[in-house]
């Protein structure tokens, strides 16, 4: 029961950006692809990774929120405490990830000058 309803609000949290981006584009789908170059491939990549930066911390606070309340109500048992040091654990990584693919993008662009 607990699942569904953290896989329901995973996919809800999931859906927002895409309606929304949805919504902002309406209207104007005859618009030509535009030209890649350079800096609108910098531009694509910026925009990429500024998503998947969101949506890992959208998931590190989940985590962080399912952990807390592994925590309250793990009332001393070594399974449960495990468990939510567990989740703590994997919403520090995805909290690691999103920086460091953030902070990759901007050392590679410094690196190639653009």
């Amino acid at each position: 029961m607990i699942k569904k309803y953290y896989l329901s609000l995973i996919l809800i949290l999931l859906a927002i950006p895409s309606v929304y981006s949805a919504q902002n584009n309406a209207g104007y789908n005859n618009v030509a692809p535009p030209n890649i170059s350079s800096q609108g491939m910098w531009n694509l990549l910026d925009k990429i990774i500024s998503y998947l930066f969101g949506i890992f911390l959208a998931f590190a606070v989940i985590f962080f929120i399912i952990a807390a309340f592994n925590f309250i109500t793990a009332q001393g048992e070594p399974e449960k405490v495990k468990r939510a040091r567990d989740f703590v654990l994997w919403a520090l990584i995805g909290v690691l990830v999103a920086f460091v693919s953030r902070g990759l993008i901007e050392f590679i662009k410094g690196l190639v000058g653009s």
